[in-house]
């Protein structure tokens, strides 16, 4: 089964769609790079942003964790910094799939 991953991001005011193209180069960008099978963008009552990666296992995501995976094209890192407010520096959740219904 699959390893998913949940990150959270405050996003400042007005930077809410700077933040939301960004993130979507990143993702494509950790895909790319790091082997990640892709992540979805929820947005939550408290106002936060909660990123959900899916891997295809724990050693894959500990790996690019581990490398401190980054959006590696500069003007994409840069986009996504500038729009944040806060943010955690671990992950929020990480979980061993277990049962699948989303497919």
């Amino acid at each position: 089964m699959t390893f998913v991953a949940a990150y959270w991001w405050r996003v400042k005011s007005g930077k809410e769609e700077q933040f939301r193209q960004a993130w979507r180069r990143g993702t494509e960008l950790i895909r790319q790079r790091y082997g990640s099978l892709g992540s979805r963008l929820h947005h939550d009552e408290e106002g936060r942003f909660i990123g959900v990666a899916e891997w295809p296992d724990k050693q894959t995501w500990q790996r690019a964790f581990d490398a401190r995976m980054v959006y590696d094209d500069p003007e994409t890192r840069a986009s996504f910094v500038d729009a944040l407010e806060d943010w955690a520096d671990e992950p929020l959740l990480l979980m061993e799939v277990t049962d699948d219904l989303l497919g």
